[in-house]
Formats: structure tokens, sequence, C-alpha cells
């Protein structure tokens, strides 16, 4: 238990009311998971059957591992002495891309994709998924789900601030950065009602002088994949979010002479 204070102009006012230090979500089967610094933080649960499960792991995610961690943990200890060429960081885009493709995700590219995470999550991670592997190259594409909020409001500078200490921490550790424009939606189905396709046009030109001013490597899926109105090409994407088969295929030479240019290995 703990006793807050907060200093105010007048002096020292003293919160007497007590408040828990741990985060508990009222329902969650897994309140009583490993809370702190432990040696195995990482516990594991079966998947939810049904939606109500799923909201409750979401919620548990939110507040006991916020980064998700443990969602490549082990993958990454299976990396261990083998040569990376590019980590693809990301969100749900990149994580269905080894679905939808899985012959990309070959010859040292790591997938490294989390459905639903905005840029706050995915720099929480960074450290583990990204520079621990020691990739010769970072693959960043993100910001859809800032858009959408779905960890609350930021402002623009906050969410391009953590792709920019993103790529600076790459660089930090000699790792060279390709920065991905977001890819194009005029609605998102989960977060009806937004209407994305101004603001995705201005992230993707400040990404692109970003990108510019750093000497990093921007790729653009956006300009190959949008129509006039911002919205995705028909039959690029399952619900104009998400791309498809045919919206990967269209991604991955866009990838490839990204990564070839990067690394050097222009022909």
């Amino acid at each position: 238990m703990k006793i807050w204070r907060a200093a105010g102009l007048v002096g020292a006012l003293t919160l007497t009311a007590p408040v828990s230090a741990e985060t508990k979500v009222p329902g969650d089967p897994h309140a009583d998971d490993p809370v702190g610094i432990v040696a195995n933080p990482c516990p594991v649960h079966p998947k939810p059957s049904d939606e109500a499960g799923w909201i409750m792991w979401n919620l548990h995610m939110l507040t006991r591992d916020f980064g998700q961690h443990c969602r490549y943990a082990a993958d990454n200890r299976a990396l261990a002495g083998q040569k990376v060429r590019v980590v693809f960081m990301g969100d749900s885009i990149t994580d269905n891309w080894i679905n939808e493709d899985p012959s990309m995700f070959t010859d040292g590219l790591v997938d490294r994709g989390i459905s639903g995470q905005t840029t706050a999550q995915m720099l929480v991670r960074f450290r583990e998924d990204v520079i621990a592997l020691r990739p010769q190259a970072v693959h960043i594409m993100a910001m859809t789900n800032d858009i959408a909020g779905n960890t609350g409001a930021a402002t623009m500078e906050t969410v391009l601030g953590h792709v920019q200490s993103m790529a600076d921490l790459a660089r930090a550790n000699g790792i060279k950065v390709i920065i991905a424009s977001v890819p194009p939606a005029a609605a998102f189905p989960w977060s009806p009602g937004m209407k994305p396709a101004p603001q995705i046009a201005t992230i993707n030109r400040r990404l692109a002088d970003y990108a510019r001013a750093n000497g990093f490597t921007f790729v653009d899926y956006h300009s190959a994949m949008a129509q006039p109105d911002g919205a995705m090409k028909p039959g690029l994407s399952s619900d104009g979010v998400h791309p498809t088969k045919a919206g990967y295929a269209m991604m991955r030479p866009l990838a490839e002479a990204a990564i070839a240019r990067v690394l050097g290995e222009d022909k």
C-alpha cells in the first residue's frame, strides 16, 4: 500500500486514500500470474475460445505485458548464433505477412510483427525483438494502430517520435534502417467512424522526409497500393486494411528492392 503525495502552490498535500501498486483486471483468470522481476515472466495459457475471452486476454496483456515481450521470447532464443539479415518490426500487417507469404521470411529475414500493436508497444520490445538478434537491417512499418487509437490518444509528434527512437536505437547499434510507409486505408473495421486517409498521407510525407534527412531507406507501399481517395485498391486487402496474398505480392518486390539497396546487394 502507498501514500501518494503531490506538491501544490500552497504547500504539500497528502493524499490519504490508499491505492494498490499492482494492476489487476476484475475477472482476469490469470490475475495471479507472477509480477515483478522474475526468472520466467512468460507463463503459458490456453488461447481464448470466445470473444469475451479475447477481450480479457487483451486487457491482461495491456496491464501485464504491454510490449508483449513474451510473444517472441522462445523464437528469439532459437535464433541464437544464426545470421539475421533483416528483422521486420511491425503490427498485424507485418504479423500476417509470414502467413500469406511464408517464403518471404527465409535467408535471414525474420518477422517480428504483433497484431494490434502501436508504436509505443513496439518501442518497448525493440531491444529483445530487434537489437538482440543483431540483424544487418530493420524494416519498421507502424502507426496504423496509433491512428486507430488502440492504446489511447497521442500527438502526431509522439507517435512519430516512437518511430524515430526505434531508428535511433538501430543506428546506435550498427543496424541499417528501412522505414516503410503506412499502407493505405479509408476506414478501420475495429475503430468505426474514423477517416484515416488524410492522417496517413500526412504521416507518410513526414516519414519520407525524416528518412531522407537521416540517410535511411524509405519504402513506399502506399503509393503502389492506394486509390486516389487513399483507400486500398480493390483485391489487395481483405478488409480495407490488411493485405491479401495479392497485396503482399505487390509489397514483396518493393521490400526486396529496399533490402538490396540498404545492404548493398543491388545488381
